[in-house]
């Protein structure tokens, strides 16, 4: 299977599962911080046996709204642990990953692996922090551009930008280079960017349009619609490819060669079916302090066992980007997935528990 690709059908059948499920937990949603909503439901006092009682936990996550639904079913599988979960706090990654390691916060849910390499390194690594387990597998990323343009000049590599004349196909401002919608600040992917914007030597024809992304993509989406064409930077899961499908409305673009900076520098970042579009997949991890995950077994467990498949946070990021996007709108696409995936949901706190009572 072509990981870059979304396939609507898993949408669909993504969304489907949780029609009734949402519906039905609608109006049993818990509260989105601390215990207290699970304490009214199991009928006031939290029983005396579950490991996290009277143990706080701080959640972080970026700014990308649409990691709060990974975010939050971790924050729910916690509270039925009994931990008391305080509100999230955003911050971007480099300044998660510090907080993490020193001990101010407790988990993250979106560490993308190994895209957040430096980050994880330059925190401590293993000896400050916690990893284990895969929550979610095979993210793509990539440059695409629109597939008009594409096969109308032949381009199917980012090197080609460095024709003046290709690049000027993409100027949106009017400076003659091409503006490809990049990455904000502090998550990463931007830093990529910057590397391989030097190493292809495309610095004179293309410019990295860096700001608030998806400010940034509303643009680029309305640039499409009006029939000019586009250039960005995107990953899945995501809700922008569910919009601007590869392989119907856009293609992805190979790069001239593997060229990634600091922790990574020498990966090769061809694909098993000989394609390179400059990024290896990465996984989503949880990662937490270590000091409290050795503490805190049943966490620890968790954090580890807990798994989401992608075709599941593309399937709720999609309903984001059509307009459930409120914090009541999140709550009950966690509550509905937790309820079409009951029996996986209670496998896990069961793991959790158990790991508790071995220590």
């Amino acid at each position: 299977m072509n990981t870059h690709t979304l396939h609507a059908p898993s949408i669909r059948r993504s969304l489907g599962r949780w029609i009734f499920a949402s519906a039905a937990a609608a109006s049993m949603a818990l509260s989105m911080a601390g215990t207290s909503a699970f304490a009214a439901e199991t009928g006031g006092d939290l029983p005396a046996n579950l490991p996290g009682k009277g143990v706080k936990v701080q959640p972080l996550k970026s700014s990308i709204a649409e990691e709060t639904f990974q975010t939050l079913l971790v924050m729910k599988a916690l509270q039925k642990l009994g931990y008391e979960v305080q509100p999230i706090k955003e911050v971007e990654y480099p300044t998660a990953h510090i907080a993490l390691a020193n001990g101010d916060a407790t988990f993250m849910a979106d560490h993308w692996n190994p895209l957040h390499a430096d980050y994880y390194r330059n925190a401590g690594g293993d000896a400050k922090l916690y990893r284990k387990g895969l929550f979610s597998a095979n993210a793509a990323q990539g440059y695409l551009i629109d597939k008009k343009t594409a096969e109308a000049y032949h381009i199917t590599n980012l090197g080609q930008l460095k024709d003046p004349e290709i690049a000027r196909l993409f100027d949106a401002d009017g400076d003659g280079r091409a503006d490809l919608t990049g990455c904000t600040p502090g998550w990463g992917c931007e830093a990529m960017i910057e590397h391989q914007l030097t190493a292809y030597k495309l610095r004179d024809t293309v410019t990295h349009k860096q700001g608030t992304y998806s400010a940034l993509m509303a643009d680029t989406i309305t640039r499409y619609k009006a029939g000019k064409p586009v250039l960005y930077y995107t990953w899945t899961p995501y809700w922008v490819s569910n919009v601007l499908k590869p392989g119907r409305d856009v293609v992805w673009l190979q790069v001239p060669f593997s060229a990634l900076p600091g922790e990574q520098a020498g990966t090769d970042t061809k694909l098993p079916n000989g394609k390179n579009y400059g990024f290896i997949a990465n996984s989503q991890q949880i990662v937490a302090n270590r000091d409290w995950a050795e503490k805190n077994p049943a966490a620890a467990k968790l954090f580890e066992v807990m798994e989401l498949h992608v075709a599941d946070i593309n399937a709720q990021n999609y309903m984001m980007s059509q307009g459930q996007n409120k914090a009541a709108d999140i709550e009950r696409h966690t509550e509905g997935w937790i309820k079409a995936h009951q029996q996986t949901f209670d496998g896990w706190i069961e793991q959790a528990m158990a790991a508790a009572r071995r220590s």
